[in-house]
């Protein structure tokens, strides 16, 4: 724990020498300066405050331990006892924070994220899953007060999605809806079975920050852009003017449509920013896969062919393959209640960095 201490002694001091600058009158005067200071203070605030609560806490047990050897009246040693005992147990949680709060921060956790759901095995039935899935996830952000924005959909002929592509903007998005990536496969009668029969079909769904343009560099030369006219379910026109805007990346093949807009320029800019997404995720994938198939297993790895949870309507249960979890209120999940596999996912998560972070130190 020596060097943990050195470490964090060095960060409280960088924390005590950043509020001794934010008090400077030149420094309050330059509203630039200061919010970025302040932006770092706030990032080290918990990682201090619980270094020196720990601090605290070993100099008290070191007091309790004087106390054991020094006195002599039986009273005063079993108050220490039980003192010291209360202390060692707090000492140790905080000591487990600690190290957990020194994880290195994954830089996209605090970015909005784009997220594309898809239609896959079982037809209509998939598609109107995947609808469901939309709505669960607005639903979610929309009671977190997160902001969503729909920027592509592509409907099927009875109201669901063969794909649906949406931002979750707001401080954290990433970090909270990161988990939600792979395959979600669903069991229950579909409404097109006549004969009662529960039948499965599942959609995928892809979670990406969303970049900006100068961690994304597009060439021009490297797109070709296609104007068309609008269409809904079925090919139905629902728009008489030539809005619809294809993007395609000659280097890498990949397409984009936006036809939402009214506005050829809107659904331009729409299509880029999922162009980006989708760039930057090909460049961590191609990492991930660098890193090896042990990172590659961890909860936060975000494989995209992994099948993660199925929604069973009969039983009302929903299942979470990655963490063995289930729980019997499906018609509350898919209205957006996801807290409590989010908040378990992630936990699993750090323990699993914290257990590579050691394997790593040994």
């Amino acid at each position: 724990m020596s060097t943990l201490h050195e470490k964090l002694a060095k960060i409280a001091e960088r924390y005590d020498e950043l509020e001794r600058m934010m008090a400077d009158p030149a420094v309050i005067a330059d509203f630039t300066r200061l919010n970025e200071l302040a932006q770092e203070r706030s990032e080290l605030q918990e990682l201090v405050e619980t270094f020196r609560r720990y601090q605290q806490v070993t100099r008290q047990m070191a007091d309790s331990r004087h106390l054991l050897e020094e006195d002599n009246d039986p009273e005063i040693a079993e108050l220490a006892e039980m003192e010291l005992a209360e202390l060692s147990e707090e000492h140790a949680a905080l000591e487990q924070q600690l190290k957990t709060l020194l994880l290195p921060k994954d830089p996209k956790d605090d970015k909005n994220v784009i997220v594309e759901v898809r239609a896959g095995t079982g037809g209509e039935e998939a598609a109107l899953f995947a609808a469901e899935l939309y709505r669960m996830y607005a639903r979610w952000a929309e009671e977190h007060g997160f902001k969503v924005e729909l920027l592509s959909a592509s409907e099927s002929d009875m109201g669901g999605y063969k794909e649906v592509v949406f931002a979750v903007k707001g401080r954290g998005a990433y970090s909270r809806l990161k988990y939600e990536s792979g395959v979600h496969r669903v069991q229950r009668v579909p409404v097109t079975e006549s004969q009662g029969r529960i039948h499965t079909s599942a959609a995928s769904v892809a979670v990406l920050p969303e970049v900006d343009d100068v961690e994304i560099e597009i060439k021009d030369s490297d797109i070709r852009i296609d104007i068309f006219r609008s269409s809904g379910p079925g090919g139905q026109s629902v728009n008489t003017t030539d809005s619809a805007v294809r993007i395609t990346h000659l280097p890498t093949g990949i397409v984009i449509s936006c036809q939402d807009e009214k506005s050829q320029l809107q659904n331009k800019l729409k299509a880029m920013r999922i162009l980006r997404s989708r760039l930057y995720d090909m460049e961590e994938q191609k990492r991930l896969e660098e890193q090896g198939a042990a990172r590659r297993q961890q909860i936060g790895s975000g494989d995209r062919s992994e099948k993660i949870r199925t929604y069973n309507f009969p039983q009302n249960r929903v299942t979470d393959h990655r963490i063995n979890k289930t729980v019997y209120r499906l018609d509350a999940v898919m209205n957006g209640d996801l807290d409590e596999f989010i908040e378990e996912l992630a936990a699993t998560d750090q323990a699993e960095r914290l257990q590579a972070v050691g394997a790593e130190a040994d």
